[in-house]
């Protein structure tokens, strides 16, 4: 089963050699466990691998993903069960990598992208996310294998992907749902 897990394969789609989790009797293809709900994943440009996931009822997050690491679902969240009841927060030393952010309440994340243009310097580096529920566009900022909430804009409608275009523009897409959505493109002024 590879559910909730981060997946390292092969140019051909077989389980890539050095998969960490082999031995603890994990399938051969899983790098890492323990996530919710993968919406977006991106490498920045040190080669970093980061993720976003959709959490419970609060507890969205974005990880640094490592190899063989348990991020904690369904055991630790920073969020809770949808019917009220408590799922315990990520603690230090509870065995379970905890997210570099997360959002209580919650973004409603759709789609990741490293920022890698030159239209916005200050951004360079930092990570963009589509905000659903959140009708935003929400930046994280990265430094290294550190990061930080940043700016959360109100786009007024969903944003279900966010993508850098090649002269560094950001182009977010709109959640269509029952209107037309639309495909947005951010330049510098």
């Amino acid at each position: 089963m590879t559910l909730g897990k981060v997946l390292r394969l092969t140019l051909d789609g077989k389980p890539a050699p050095g998969n960490p989790l082999v031995a603890k009797g994990f399938a051969p293809e899983i790098w890492s466990y323990g996530h919710r709900n993968l919406l977006g994943i991106a490498f920045d440009a040190q080669g970093n691998l980061w993720e976003q996931e959709m959490g419970p009822k609060g507890g969205d997050e974005v990880n640094l993903i490592k190899p063989g690491l348990n991020y904690g679902w369904p055991n630790a969240s920073n969020g809770s069960n949808y019917d009220g009841s408590d799922i315990p927060d990520h603690k230090p030393g509870d065995g379970y990598e905890p997210p570099k952010v997360f959002w209580n309440p919650v973004i409603s994340p759709g789609g990741l992208m490293i920022y890698s243009g030159s239209m916005f310097p200050e951004w360079k580096g930092d990570a963009f996310i589509g905000g659903l529920s959140s009708k935003s566009l929400v930046r994280v900022h990265l430094t290294g294998t550190n990061a930080a909430k940043g700016d959360q804009w109100d786009m007024g409608a969903r944003i279900r992907e966010v993508e850098q275009g090649p002269d560094g523009a950001i182009w977010v897409l709109e959640d269509g749902g029952d209107s037309q959505g639309r495909l947005i493109k951010l330049t510098a002024k």
